[in-house]
């Protein structure tokens, strides 16, 4: 070959990789050749896929890591990323397009950890929930971007207000020991929901997540459930009345694994602010109805916090890179969470996994359900735990086990059949015994895959 051609070629390479490491903000079609780059340089360990489209149109993309895209692999867990859900909130959207390259990029070059994290997790990143409303905000620009400008979908409406309530109908539940987990969805939910909600609902209903992050912007704090408070005696928008969930503790570690690999998050004075450690109960700052965190922790298996990341909600190019960097270990560090507490399957007496058995832990009244394959993950902190697994139709186990602070520990079930006994025969005299069906205890339906509600 020519020597020139060598040398178009080789500018060409160059070209390329600069545009790959470059600190730019991203329009929707330069945002979908980012995710599609990423994909042609790392084709054996991702796959993108669109979950819906917005009000406008504009698919809702997601791009997945794993050794077997496409592919649920039992024990191996499923995490998530959403990004620029308030479409003028738009430094996560850039995140996640750097982390989506980095991780590629750290594949390609063969460094461990990263290796190990896309081997033994199956990762999901959607830069932008809410396009529409990022094209509302960019045609504005960093320097003159209103402070709601393109907050909302093109209807008008904050996604991060729209989904189903689950929590009042929890609060009720609490008085009458009703239950605070795999809540089900009202009759006429889906005429409720815009189309991002509802896309982004069938799509955590479709896979077992375990853990996840909403990234938004303005201000620096690492956000946990309850966001909605539980004291309806506030009217006002303001309400600082702290409502934890009742794995408190848990989500705890969680924001704080964030926030003290964050740059300067878990200093806590940001933005005019104070959160001690950078962490904050969503209620304990100020009440919010019909958010996403909350529905994922009362719908589904799945924990989620949201992070605030930057006080500027729509921060110029030339802060892109700094920011890179300081959200860089704590974006890979969240991820590595999913790996903690217990995990294992529930099968039968004949090893078929069981899909929607209920998985309950002594002293914390919030149970996981398992998936399709019969696989569970239930996030705990470490120490000794009294763990039941029940589903209908079979006799419930319980085991004790101790959790570590690294690697989950594997706890296995295996369930034996209910035998229900036939009624006694009448009598010969020809009287009548009384004759009463045993009745069984019946585990609350989950609304997980493979079951009914």
């Amino acid at each position: 070959m020519a020597r020139w051609l060598w040398s178009l070629v080789g500018a060409l390479l160059l070209l390329e990789v600069a545009a790959a490491l470059s600190f730019l903000h991203h329009r929707y079609e330069e945002m979908v050749q980012a995710l599609f780059r990423v994909q042609s340089q790392c084709p054996y360990v991702t796959r993108i896929y669109s979950i819906g489209r917005s009000v406008e149109g504009r698919h809702l993309y997601v791009l997945e890591f794993s050794d077997y895209p496409g592919i649920h692999e039992p024990l191996e867990p499923e995490f998530k990323y959403v990004g620029n859900m308030h479409g003028n909130e738009v430094l996560g959207r850039e995140l996640l397009l750097q982390l989506s390259e980095f991780l590629c990029e750290e594949y390609r070059r063969g460094n461990e950890r990263i290796t190990h994290l896309i081997h033994d997790t199956r990762i999901h990143i959607m830069p932008s929930m809410n396009p529409d409303g990022y094209e509302v905000a960019a045609k504005q620009g960093p320097d003159s971007n209103g402070y709601l400008t393109g907050r909302n979908n093109a209807n008008g409406v904050d996604l991060n207000r729209n989904f189903p309530d689950l929590n009042t109908f929890m609060y009720y539940s609490g008085e009458i020991s009703g239950p605070n987990h795999h809540i089900p969805l009202p009759d006429n939910w889906k005429s409720q929901v815009e189309p991002e909600t509802l896309a982004v609902i069938q799509w955590i209903s479709s896979y077992n997540f375990v853990l996840s992050a909403n990234l938004h912007g303005g201000a620096v704090v690492a956000n946990y459930p309850y966001d909605k408070s539980q004291d309806q005696r506030f009217r006002s928008h303001r309400r600082t009345v702290n409502t934890p969930t009742p794995d408190d503790k848990l989500f705890q570690k969680l924001a704080k694994t964030y926030s003290y690999a964050h740059g300067w998050m878990h200093r806590g004075w940001n933005c005019g602010d104070y959160f001690a450690d950078g962490i904050t109960n969503g209620a304990s700052w100020y009440s919010l109805s019909k958010g996403m965190q909350d529905f994922n922790y009362l719908y589904t298996n799945c924990f989620e916090i949201t992070l605030e990341l930057s006080c500027n909600k729509f921060p110029p190019e030339e802060d892109l890179e700094r920011q890179w960097m300081a959200n860089r270990e704590a974006l890979v560090a969240f991820i590595e969470e999913v790996h903690q507490g217990i995990k294992g399957m529930v099968s039968d007496e004949n090893n078929n996994g069981i899909a929607g058995a209920v998985i309950s832990v002594q002293g914390i009244s919030h149970d996981i359900t398992s998936g399709d394959m019969g696989d569970y993950f239930r996030l705990l902190l470490p120490g000794t735990y009294t763990v039941t697994a029940s589903a209908e139709g079979y006799q419930p186990q319980t085991v004790t086990t101790t959790v570590g602070p690294a690697a989950p520990s594997l706890v296995h079930f295996q369930l034996k059949q209910d035998v229900v006994r036939k009624p006694p025969e009448r009598k010969a005299s020809g009287t009548r015994t009384n004759n009463k069906a045993l009745q069984k205890k019946v585990v609350p339906r989950a609304t997980r895959r493979g079951t009914q509600r």
